[in-house]
């Protein structure tokens, strides 16, 4: 992939929005490569990396926005009690690891609901990360509920922004905190910015994607990522947005949402 094309910061780029891409997307790119892209956009970091990469994402300059935790799987999750242990230990290793590399931000899935009403769900999910948060507190680092749709994601639990929030006041600590993925939760409820402000204090990182088909944030699709950008902006967020689409064009794609995110 050494032939992609090279793209610079967008023209007077101001960099209010810390923006960072999750590697899946660009997969065939090798992550040092991508690395040096992501770093000549301006862009801050790079998310949902896989601990065995986190201190090369470190070398470029970049943050990981986001890591990746093993045994955190979106089909199996903390919404069983039988999945606690293994899921907390896995923490317990990756959390102090994460603060050594300068990793602010953890993921978590609540898993899918196999016929586990939302409610045992919920208070079984508020039981687990009420553990990790003792971890978390303790090595300053934040764990993020990421919201999915479960249209695309069947029978994901954590599908709603009020399920959500709910896990984030049932558990209580300022380092759990929703990853709200603006493309899924548009696909389950609509009204992204009024959830967004309405919720903004249970709200820790951004995912971003056009919607519909998760493609890029063009006039090909119905949300107009400017508009987003600003409330959030608004707000006074200081954490970060990941650029989560299948690009149409590669890297030119984007160099594009990065211009757009922009304000």
């Amino acid at each position: 992939m050494g032939e992609e094309k090279k793209f610079g910061k967008p023209e007077n780029f101001k960099g209010d929005i810390k923006q960072s891409v999750s590697k899946w997307c660009f997969g065939s790119i090798p992550l040092d490569e991508f690395c040096e892209i992501c770093k000549g956009m301006g862009m801050a970091g790079v998310d949902l990396i896989n601990p065995e990469d986190w201190e090369l994402v470190g070398k470029h300059g970049l943050t990981v926005t986001m890591g990746n935790v093993p045994e955190v799987q979106i089909s199996v999750g903390i919404n069983r009690t039988e999945n606690h242990d293994r899921i907390v230990a896995s923490y317990e290793k990756y959390i102090p690891m994460a603060a050594e590399l300068n990793v602010p931000n953890l993921i978590s899935l609540s898993g899918n609901r196999n016929g586990l009403d939302d409610e045992t769900g919920l208070k079984n999910c508020i039981t687990a990360l009420k553990r990790v948060a003792l971890i978390a507190e303790k090595y300053k680092v934040n764990i993020n509920m990421e919201l999915l749709n479960s249209k695309d994601h069947a029978d994901y639990m954590a599908d709603t922004v009020e399920w959500g929030v709910d896990l984030i006041k049932g558990v209580g600590s300022e380092r759990v905190k929703l990853l709200y993925d603006i493309y899924h939760m548009h696909r389950m409820e609509g009204d992204v910015i009024y959830h967004i402000r309405k919720d903004f204090d249970c709200i820790g990182h951004f995912h971003t994607a056009g919607c519909p088909g998760r493609h890029d944030l063009d006039d090909q699709q119905e949300l107009y990522y400017p508009a987003i950008m600003r409330a959030i902006k608004d707000l006074g967020y200081k954490g970060y947005v990941a650029h989560e689409f299948t690009p149409k064009n590669g890297v030119e794609s984007l160099y594009n949402a990065v211009k757009l995110c922009d304000v």
